[in-house]
């Protein structure tokens, strides 16, 4: 029985190890969490929205049934084509083909101060901790000076693609329902929503008509909107922006870039922008035999996307599908057929009844946008339980505008800078 490895346990992954299920291969997926992370929803773990149970699911619960597919719990530190073989945590493990998964990461540019203070959102952990960091914040403005409050209160995120553009409402909807409620001394017209956006429109790769959209319901919400604005450096208490103004805040959430989570030991030559694989049609590696990328990882060029395509779950899911397909077709001396993206359309959601969607027949907004985001975002979860408790706390909230779920467990171990008379030395636990 030949052994398939898988490297990762996202969207594409996860995909990829369920097709091949109870199949004459031997497929071991493993990945450096045991659970599997539902990626569009980190936001609302992020705004207190959602617990973040309710979005993980373990990798092991998935494959009960299995006859064949295995989860080990490691991190792979390279790979050694020439012996097939990676170097994990727990060891080398060798495999007939190879699967890597690993999807993306944060980019921050080579910005050393950015990477140290701004909070990235790529994990379940990573938003615990915007939500806790964000939460202690507003208990140390509670006995903080003025000049200190001001920036204890303003929330900065770098990045109006669709994670920037979700933040941004869930904060604003934050400032408008929540807070003034949990904290009825503090001043909440001192509160600042900002988002910052290098490019002239949010959401730069849907319409122009959601893009327009996106801004007028963040406008709406009291989002300041700034677009054709970069930031230069961040000192963890005033943003530096490249035209020489600053923003006073001790909270910036970076969604401006990603880059992909390579793995050692590949070929120089395979490596390519964004620190992604490049692959064929077939999703095998460039100068490899038998290792293959798919996902975000993947820098698959095609006559339509010379550029690869969209870094979105619907290329992740059909890239997997393609390949497990092949990867049957070769149990029975098939040919294999090449991946071929069907574009299923894109969505994002600003606030309560404000969602934008493109699809290939037209765009529609509002309302009934909100809708199609929930309920397709419903579907995607893993396991019935998540469904329901996803549900039941989104009709919660419908309802009250409000959650029971700004709760902090442990102390925050906050990132080191000055306020004044007071210190708050707050740092990413996900770090």
């Amino acid at each position: 029985m030949k052994r398939i490895i898988i490297i990762g346990g996202g969207f594409a992954g996860l995909k990829l190890a369920e097709k091949l299920n109870n199949t004459a291969y031997d497929v071991l997926l493993i990945d450096k969490l045991n659970h599997h992370q539902f990626q569009p929803l980190f936001y609302q773990v992020a705004t207190a929205g959602l617990e973040p149970s309710s979005i993980s699911f373990p990798l092991r619960g998935i494959f009960h049934h299995s006859r064949n597919v295995r989860i080990r719990y490691a991190e792979v530190s390279a790979v050694i084509p020439d012996k097939n073989c990676i170097l994990t945590s727990i060891g080398e493990l060798t495999y007939d083909y190879l699967v890597i998964a690993t999807g993306v990461t944060t980019n921050f540019f080579g910005n050393k101060n950015l990477e140290k203070w701004a909070y990235p959102m790529k994990s379940t952990s990573e938003a615990i901790n915007i939500r806790q960091h964000v939460l202690q914040n507003f208990e140390d403005a509670l006995v903080a000076s003025e000049e200190d409050r001001r920036r204890l209160m303003n929330v900065v995120i770098v990045g109006g693609g669709p994670t920037g553009v979700e933040l941004s409402g869930a904060f604003a909807e934050m400032k408008r329902h929540v807070f003034p409620r949990d904290y009825p001394e503090l001043d909440f017209k001192q509160m600042n929503v900002i988002l910052m956006e290098g490019s002239d429109k949010t959401l730069g790769n849907m319409s122009s008509q959601s893009s327009a959209k996106s801004k007028q319901y963040l406008e709406e919400l009291g989002v300041t909107v700034m677009l054709n604005t970069r930031v230069k450096d961040y000192d963890g208490q005033q943003v530096l922006l490249e035209d020489g103004n600053v923003v006073p805040s001790n909270t910036v959430i970076w969604a401006a870039g990603i880059r992909g989570n390579a793995i050692d030991g590949m070929p120089v030559d395979a490596i390519t922008h964004g620190n992604r694989f490049l692959v064929d049609r077939f999703s095998l590696v460039k100068e490899c035999a038998n290792i293959y990328a798919i996902g975000d990882i993947a820098f698959m060029v095609t006559e339509k996307y010379p550029q690869s395509h969209p870094q979105v779950a619907n290329v992740a899911l059909g890239q997997a599908a393609v390949l497990a397909k092949n990867f049957r077709q070769a149990l029975q001396s098939k040919p294999w057929q090449p991946y071929e993206y069907k574009d299923k359309g894109s969505m994002a959601t600003v606030g309560k009844h404000k969602a934008v969607v493109d699809l290939g027949f037209g765009h529609f907004q509002g309302f009934f946008a909100w809708f199609v985001w929930m309920g397709l975002h419903l579907l995607l979860l893993m396991g019935m339980k998540n469904k329901i408790f996803v549900f039941v706390d989104w009709l919660i909230a419908y309802f009250s505008n409000d959650s029971t779920l700004r709760l902090i467990f442990s102390p925050v171990n906050k990132k080191k800078h000055s306020q004044g008379a007071s210190q708050d030395a707050s740092t990413s636990s996900a770090r």
